[in-house]
């Protein structure tokens, strides 16, 4: 089965992502805002661990309504602007369109489906250090595995085909069982590193180096963990150490929430941050740490 995908937010994932599959054969089309001109005239490059590649010609649109509807719409926008994600994406959709959140954080299926009450949605981790670098320009630095889970989509074939699409293209994927396992698993990482190197204005191998941050992590990770088995997600306190070792091994990098404040550009706190915190505290568990990395993350927006 062909599909039609549609990208929404081509930055540092939806280039990456996208651009592999289109580099493979697959009907893409992407939505640019700022670059599009610049795609248009010059392509998209993508420079990866996996080897250099340069899409021209391109199916780019500067806006969603020029877009035709898609099969698989994969929504990798920032969730700072996940408030305007349905009107954004609705031109894009069919009666029987994939939406799959290849975003960050928490709640984020649930808070679409509220304000999409029809559409199919899935959510996507990427298990990914990838930027973007300049208009039209993605650098992939390592990993890149995607975790895919549906929400509330009653066939799972067409997911499957998404994961074999993917996998052709070079992308190790798998079909989650458990999303809510999956979202969780990846806050385990996002939540301390996102934060620690926006508090301290570091990178992740300075971090690393230095035993009261490493350990500061660890602690963060156990906490995200705790926090999730008080939610029924069953998460092994062995993650935390297995997720220090991976970014031990991972070259210097600066994550998405470090090149947002570097660019002085809203920081995704809510999902990442809030919305955990929450979750966790309805059903009377603590997170203390992460609740005074999230209000010193405020404070740093605030002053932004």
């Amino acid at each position: 089965m062909a599909i039609k995908y549609g990208v929404v937010g081509t930055g540092a994932l939806g280039g990456f992502y996208g651009g592999m599959l289109a580099k493979t054969g697959q009907d893409v089309h992407f939505l640019f805002r700022s670059d599009f001109e610049y795609v248009q005239q010059h392509g998209l490059h993508v420079d990866s661990v996996m080897g250099n590649f340069h899409l021209q010609p391109i199916q780019a649109y500067k806006k969603s309504t020029e877009m035709p509807e898609c099969d698989v719409v994969l929504v990798c926008l920032k969730t700072t602007g996940n408030h305007h994600l349905a009107d954004l994406i609705k031109p894009i959709l069919h009666a029987g369109s994939i939406v799959i959140l290849l975003q960050n954080g928490l709640g984020l299926e649930e808070d679409l489906a509220i304000q999409l009450p029809e559409a199919c949605i899935a959510g996507g981790l990427a298990f990914i250090c990838s930027n973007k670098i300049g208009p039209g320009h993605i650098h992939h630095l390592d990993y890149g595995k995607l975790i895919i889970g549906s929400y509330n989509v009653p066939d799972d074939a067409i997911l499957k085909q998404v994961v074999s699409d993917f996998q052709a293209s070079g992308i190790p994927t798998d079909l989650s069982l458990n999303l809510l396992f999956a979202r969780w698993q990846k806050l385990v990482w996002n939540i301390p590193f996102n934060g620690i190197t926006v508090v301290l204005n570091t990178t992740t191998d300075k971090i690393m180096d230095n035993e009261q941050t490493r350990e500061l992590s660890k602690e963060l990770m156990l906490e995200v963990i705790h926090g999730a088995n008080a939610c029924g997600v069953p998460l092994k306190e062995s993650l935390a150490q297995q997720m220090i070792d991976m970014t031990i091994k991972m070259k210097p990098y600066a994550p998405s929430m470090k090149l947002d404040y570097d660019h002085r550009r809203p920081m995704e706190i809510g999902y990442i941050y809030s919305k955990p915190i929450e979750t966790a505290r309805k059903v009377g568990f603590e997170m203390h740490k992460i609740s005074m990395l999230e209000k010193q993350l405020r404070f740093i927006q605030s002053h932004m």
